[in-house]
């Protein structure tokens, strides 16, 4: 049963229990082919010829980082327009621990691990070799996603010759984990607590109120990250603001929307005027879709004003809509390029989730998938159900049991099928990619400065700088 401790023992991974079934019989598009292959050196030289105002040392600088804490993510990218048809790709939001392996075709047929085997190798293992780690087996923990988090526990048993322990953590406390002086020790399957010395962690749903910020047991990723911006939306957009300060010396920029942070709920209404009515709220500790309102009409905002809240403070983002109905930002105004029209001439919003991972060689894709919205844009954000059923695409849905499902039938994979609906080519891929490792890269500073030399989290600065009662009583 999902739910229940495993020992993953070497010689049990098997393709058909971790990826989709129509991804297992998918032909990867030469063109996500190309560029997975391409390499960070070709890469900065394309971005470069296309950016000229850009620096060259400074873009091969931001590839070839290593980053510290934040070493898997994976960034939501919006494909858009303005009203002069300038096109741009923007990051909506990141996301560490991301989901995405089981959705990506594989780009060698001979490597049956496909990105499991990669971000395992490049941004993991090496952590095993290069860090003084407590005495310990090894672990996968996860919330969701058993697909992927026994995809990996089974990767790195073949890949280490060790068993690795297969461990739901759902709850805090958790019958089936603790940390003693910030070692993991894990209830092992025949029944005894057992430490661990490195992790892979999949737990997603507010990790910081049954894991340590900083542990000495290796995480990937430590939720510093999420604390930083991997999981907190107002965090991260700071982190993005500090970061393109930064970077302007090198003309380099995180293309994202215009976004206030910690706004509370009776301010919200008042943002929203400043972006013409229009806009989008969100929980920013939230994902997986749950805690965003797009709002476009009177009947949105009483929803959401009227709704029930856990935390005090909110991300206000200028939303992207139809050409007809978008914000007004200080980016002028975004719209969704969307897909190619259908034979019925519909277009729907889509997405780009782009998934990353940092070694000691510095970044590299590690797979790329689209989720489409549930209906297609209209000329009113009133028609077709309101406008999430028009702008939503996370395919994740929260079941009444507290259990995770996911609307697979609006995923659009990087295959010779579904990429060609998506309108979109190698440079827009080239462009995700960049924003991507921007934006960890951003976070991953961010995590920097909430850690000590001596590798303590910093609670009274980080109240500080995210001043959320709510939030700082669920930190371990």
């Amino acid at each position: 049963m999902a739910n229940e401790v495993r020992t993953v023992v070497p010689g049990s991974f098997e393709p058909e229990g971790h990826f989709y079934e129509r991804v297992l019989n998918a032909q990867i598009h030469p063109m996500v082919r190309f560029f997975m292959g391409l390499g960070n050196e070709r890469i900065a030289e394309r971005y470069c010829h296309l950016h000229p105002e850009a620096s060259p040392e400074g873009v091969r600088q931001l590839l070839n980082t290593t980053p510290k804490f934040f070493r898997w993510g994976g960034a939501d990218l919006f494909v858009t327009s303005n009203e002069q048809g300038v096109r741009r790709v923007v990051v909506v939001e990141t996301n560490s621990c991301p989901s995405g392996q089981k959705s990506m075709p594989l780009v060698d047929d001979s490597d049956e691990y496909g990105g499991y085997r990669h971000l395992l190798e490049h941004g993991f293992l090496d952590q095993l070799r290069g860090r003084q780690l407590p005495d310990g087996e090894l672990a996968v923990i996860y919330d969701k996603n058993h697909m992927e988090a026994s995809g990996y526990a089974a990767t790195l048993a073949d890949l280490t010759g060790e068993s690795v322990h297969l461990v739901p953590f759902h709850t805090a406390p958790c019958p089936n984990v603790r940390f003693d002086e910030g070692v993991m020790h894990v209830l092992a399957q025949a029944g005894q607590w057992v430490p661990i010395r490195a992790a892979l962690r999949y737990v997603t749903q507010r990790p910081w109120n049954r894991i340590p910020p900083v542990t000495r047991t290796a995480i990937l990723n430590p939720v510093v990250a999420c604390l930083a911006g991997g999981r907190n939306k107002l965090m991260a957009a700071k982190a993005y603001d500090l970061l393109n300060a930064r970077l302007a010396q090198y003309k380099l920029t995180i293309q994202s929307p215009e976004t206030i942070w910690g706004a509370s709920r009776e301010e919200v209404p008042m943002w929203l005027t400043h972006m013409g009515g229009i806009g989008v709220v969100k929980n920013p500790y939230s994902n997986a879709g749950q805690g965003v309102y797009t709002i476009t009409t009177d009947k949105e905002l009483q929803d959401f004003m009227e709704s029930e809240q856990h935390y005090n403070q909110f991300v206000v983002q200028a939303l992207i809509g139809n050409s007809g109905w978008s914000s007004t930002s200080n980016q002028g105004r975004l719209y969704h390029v969307g897909t190619v029209p259908d034979r019925r001439g519909r277009i729907f919003v889509s997405d780009l989730r782009c998934m990353v991972v940092g070694g000691p060689s510095g970044f590299r894709p590690v797979a790329v998938y689209a989720r489409r919205a549930h209906q297609p844009l209209a000329k009113l954000p009133t028609d077709n159900g309101g406008s999430w059923q028009m702008l939503g695409t996370n395919l994740s849905v929260k079941n009444a049991d507290g259990s995770w499902g996911s609307q697979t039938e609006r995923l659009l994979l990087m295959d010779n099928k579904d990429f060609n609906r998506l309108g979109i080519g190698l440079d827009d891929l080239v462009e995700g990619y960049l924003q991507t490792v921007m934006a960890v890269l951003a976070i991953d500073e961010m995590a920097t400065q909430l850690v000590t030399k001596g590798r303590k989290f910093r609670h009274r600065f980080f109240r500080a700088v995210n001043s959320d009662p709510a939030l700082a009583e669920e930190i371990v």
